[in-house]
């Protein structure tokens, strides 16, 4: 089966797809994200779906996106000739297409096509037929596959024929030779759409691209790798609602063989929160104002009613369930539809959300009536239900606790809000939120922290420790170079890394119900780097960041964890909190490096 980090995505700002270095694309669900698939090989095999375009028996394979942009260029070497193919989506005139160039560029090349699309994540077989007169736009040559209201149209110059319901092909292209192949997704009942100028068409959607990051300000450590971050963020983001999905895949396992396989195709609050800081400490500010509106459009209504995930759109109906007639990345067990999540407590999302939109105000993004009466709203129920509780930053399926990170942003809720009144303005609650923001601190210096070990705890009443504690100066709950904070960092150093990269937690200490194990979790070991900058262990700070740069695949992605005994890429792909997790480092360390260098006045 293919690594993880073997692929690479291409995507429209309403879906995506994985294409791997040999040219298939096996994993694309249409219309949307977080829609069935009709690419699955990923979770299964070749006959769940997958589109191959590529050399046969390639020596060298080498692959890089065009500048500032989701166009995917592959080039093939073989004994004969070389061979170039360019994967794109463009994210123009909200259609999605899959578009794939293949050029000779010298001698020649003996290449395989073959196109098996199987509906309703890989299950559902569907009605293939050849159309050359399927419209009135021309005779170009069209397969087309229906299924009920699914249908998708592939156009090119040279089609696969189909022998025991899969389409495949071999043919020859010389030096100089090019084909061109149009994959169009549209609902069986709809009049089908024109063959587009494909040349046009992508190009429009690389200058949106360029455009789009032209007004990155960043110049600090690693800045092409921050910038492919952020258009990885922006190609996980639907165009349409704003809603950032969390990673492009489900049920990637977080290890080989376990049950810990999720449905990451969703936005959760903390991740749209965090691309708001992100995108504003970038300096893409005005680019940070769709996430802002879909976070306020998603938690309008009863303050009591707040999920910690929507779908893209800001629906709340994310039922989980199992598909057993996919045997699962590498046999990983079972693959997941929908989030059961969903209707988790995480009490820390509300200070996140609160933090972001702090940010955001700071950065000249003004507060209406309305958003600031919402946020108002929901810090004053807050106050009512702050001490229930909860599942925690990480989900647990265990019984709810009481963990001190989700704490912490109860603390970090309020502090904002209070910030929120008193430097802008606004009208507010603020001696209660006061009261109640410094009762939470008490309880969590009291309980949250373990005086004999010198370091906060996961949760009351445990002596071990999490790494989403690092975040606590990032949240000015207390100073990085607090000897408490110290204390933390020894301990989750101690206790969590492995081969030099932090897990989230010890799973073996039974806290989340799942079993199994899992892998460092590469967020983790970006708020190390973080921390280290901000305690000014620069050198430390910059030896981790490198490292983890090295850590995303030949076109700078990264999955949500990484196996460093096995060398491999594990979890969803390509995870945007680890991305996040990227950026937010990588300004870290900038701020601690300019600072370090600014003499003394």
């Amino acid at each position: 089966m293919t690594a993880i980090e073997d692929y690479a995505m291409i995507g429209d700002r309403l879906t995506a797809a994985l294409v791997s270095s040999q040219g298939s694309i096996d994993w694309l669900c249409l219309p949307n994200f977080d829609s069935p698939a009709c690419f699955a090989a990923l979770l299964g095999n070749r006959h769940n779906g997958r589109w191959l375009l590529g050399a046969v028996d390639p020596i060298r394979t080498t692959r890089r996106y065009i500048e500032d942009s989701l166009v995917l260029v592959t080039e093939h070497e073989t004994a004969t000739g070389i061979v170039q193919l360019i994967d794109s989506m463009p994210a123009v005139d909200g259609r999605t297409d899959v578009v794939r160039r293949i050029e000779c560029v010298h001698g020649e090349v003996e290449m395989q096509h073959e196109w098996i699309v199987r509906f309703g994540y890989g299950m559902v077989r569907p009605w293939v037929h050849r159309r050359p007169d399927f419209s009135d736009y021309g005779s170009a040559d069209m397969i087309a596959a229906v299924a009920g209201p699914e249908l998708v149209v592939l156009r090119g110059p040279r089609l696969p024929r189909a022998a025991d319901g899969v389409h495949r092909d071999i043919f020859t292209l010389r030096k100089g030779e090019q084909m061109i192949f149009e994959m169009t997704s549209k609902r069986s009942y709809a009049p089908l759409p024109e063959p587009v100028d494909v040349r046009s068409r992508v190009h429009r959607s690389m200058m949106h691209d360029r455009h789009w990051i032209a007004d990155c300000s960043y110049e600090g450590p690693h800045r092409d790798v921050v910038r492919r971050s952020l258009l990885t963020l922006r190609a996980l983001t639907h165009g349409a609602t704003g809603g950032i999905a969390a990673a492009a895949t489900t049920s990637l396992p977080e290890e080989i063989g376990g049950e810990r396989n999720w449905d990451y195709r969703y936005c959760w609050l903390r991740d749209a929160a965090h691309t708001i800081e992100a995108m504003i400490r970038a300096g893409l500010t005005e680019a940070a104002q769709p996430w802002r509106e879909w976070l306020l459009r998603a938690v309008a209504g009863d303050p009591a009613d707040m999920q910690i995930m929507y779908t893209l759109d800001g629906g709340r109906e994310l039922p989980e369930r199992e598909l057993p007639h996919l045997a699962g990345y590498e046999n990983s067990t079972p693959v997941r539809i929908g989030n059961g999540a969903v209707d988790q407590r995480q009490t820390d999302v509300l200070g996140e959300v609160m933090a972001a939109l702090s940010q955001a105000r700071d950065a000249g993004i003004r507060e209406t009536p309305d958003s600031w009466a919402l946020q108002r709203a929901l810090i004053n129920e807050l106050c009512e239900r702050w001490d229930e509780p909860d599942n925690g930053l990480w989900e647990i399926r265990g019984p709810q606790r009481h963990f001190t990170h989700s704490r912490i942003m109860v603390w970090a809720a309020l502090n904002f809000a209070i910030d929120g009144a008193e430097r802008h303005d606004l009208p507010g609650d603020v001696s209660r939120w006061r009261e109640v923001r410094d009762r939470v601190r008490d309880e969590i210096m009291t309980k949250g922290f373990d005086a004999e070990r010198g370091t906060f705890t996961q949760y009351y009443g445990t002596r071990e420790v999490d790494a989403s504690l690092l975040v606590i100066p990032t949240v000015g709950f207390l100073d990085a170079h607090d000897e408490k904070f110290r204390g933390t960092v020894a301990a989750i150093e101690e206790d969590l890394m492995r081969d030099g990269l932090l897990l989230r937690y010890r799973t073996s200490s039974g806290v989340d119900g799942v079993s199994g194990d899992e892998s460092p979790f590469l967020v983790c070991s970006f708020w190390l780097v973080s921390a280290y900058s901000r305690m000014g262990r620069l050198d430390e700070a910059r030896a981790l960041m490198d490292r983890l740069v090295g850590l995303c695949n030949n076109v700078g992605l990264l999955s949500e964890e990484y196996d460093v005994r096995a060398n491999r890429m594990l979890g969803n792909f390509p995870q945007a909190f680890s991305h996040l997790g990227l950026v937010l480092a990588a300004c870290d360390l900038a701020a601690a490096e300019s600072q370090a260098t600014t003499p003394v006045a």
